[in-house]
């Protein structure tokens, strides 16, 4: 992704973090990360564009094995998100009230485990559809999932709203080739 197209990071944003625990969490749902917040509304939103979010990143501040609630991924998840989202247009959705749909479109996804050590990062597309899940190991797992924030709110909609740009971001060329294959 060209520097121009992202703001460096001043912050590492939340920090969900797991401790050894005999019992489900309750925040274990499948979905995206909202990235935005329109003027008047409240929570996290998410459209189509993916505006305000270039990038999903994990952050690993301890080593993460399978039995350390590893963040689950559905691989390949990415690509059902955009059918989903588009309908909502421009001003999208509050990222709640489409997690429902995105891990029914995703279901059909292999899923594996981001494991690691102290100091891995995943950079992963914004509309990866993730989970948590118990802590059944021994340490406790720290982690920040930050976003890594587009140079502007317009840095994605041109490209893929447009067939014949000459340079489409990564993201937007996998975003248009998801709403055209759908």
């Amino acid at each position: 992704m060209s520097p121009r197209r992202w703001k460096p990071r001043e912050s590492l944003g939340s920090f969900p973090l797991r401790f050894p625990h005999d019992e489900e969490p309750d925040d274990a749902g499948w979905h995206i990360e909202g990235s935005y917040q329109p003027p008047g509304e409240s929570g996290n939103w998410v459209n189509v564009h993916t505006t305000g979010r270039a990038l999903l990143m994990l952050f690993l501040f301890t080593d993460v094995g399978g039995n350390d609630a590893p963040t689950r991924i559905r691989v390949g998840s990415h690509m059902d998100v955009p059918p989903v989202l588009a309908p909502y247009g421009e001003r999208g959705t509050p990222m709640m009230t489409v997690a429902s749909e995105v891990a029914a479109a995703s279901e059909h996804r292999a899923v594996t485990v981001a494991t690691g050590r102290t100091g891995d990062v995943f950079l992963c597309h914004p509309f990866l559809v993730h989970a948590a899940q118990p802590h059944h190991g021994k340490h406790p797992r720290f982690m920040a999932q930050p976003p890594l924030d587009p140079s502007d709110d317009l840095w994605l909609g041109p490209y893929v709203l447009r067939v014949t740009d000459a340079e489409p971001s990564p993201i937007g060329a996998t975003i248009r080739t998801a709403l055209h294959s759908s």
